[in-house]
């Protein structure tokens, strides 16, 4: 197995969220103007309020992307296909660009768990052709994979992921 995989199995992103598959592109997700995501990582909630800059690094500028990004923790049916909530999704990322060149299709939705540790998914699939994802129907009871699937993006080139929990008050003694 890639050690670039490995962080995205122990977290158990790839069996959850995505099936297991051979990264081919470089995907640098930032927020504000220093915070890198790497996976496992832990940000607070006020830290992830804006949407970060994804810089994708495929092959040529005639290539597109479609990021999605997806909460797999929230509290859901029994069925672990249904069980993610959307976040946000890019069609139409140029390569060698960032997600700004493309095309929202669903607005950025910042991460606020009421309770727990949520893990926040970055899945990036390279499109067959320009303008040929449709938008989901609905955020809640979302599946990356059925996504996928329906809109023939094939398994993913990049992925990353990181950790939320809610920000607790300041505690006096």
């Amino acid at each position: 197995m890639s050690r670039v995989l490995e962080p995205l199995v122990v977290g158990k992103v790839i069996g959850e969220v995505i099936d297991n598959f051979n990264p081919t592109v470089k995907m640098t997700v930032t927020y504000g103007s220093n915070k890198q995501v790497f996976n496992g990582h832990e940000f607070f909630p006020s830290a992830v309020l804006s949407k970060p800059r994804v810089e994708v690094q495929g092959d040529d500028m005639r290539s597109f992307f479609t990021l999605v990004m997806t909460d797999p923790d929230v509290p859901g049916p029994s069925d672990p296909y249904l069980r993610e909530h959307l976040h946000w999704i890019v069609t139409d990322i140029p390569g060698t660009t960032d997600a700004s060149f493309g095309r929202e299709l669903a607005m950025y939705e910042s991460p606020k768990p009421y309770i727990g540790i949520h893990r926040f998914v970055f899945v990036l699939f390279k499109q067959k052709s320009r303008q040929s994802v449709r938008p989901p129907t609905s955020r809640d009871y979302f599946s990356t994979r059925r996504f996928a699937a329906d809109n023939d993006l094939g398994l993913p080139v990049a992925a990353v992921y990181f950790n939320v929990q809610r920000e607790t008050a300041a505690r006096r003694r």
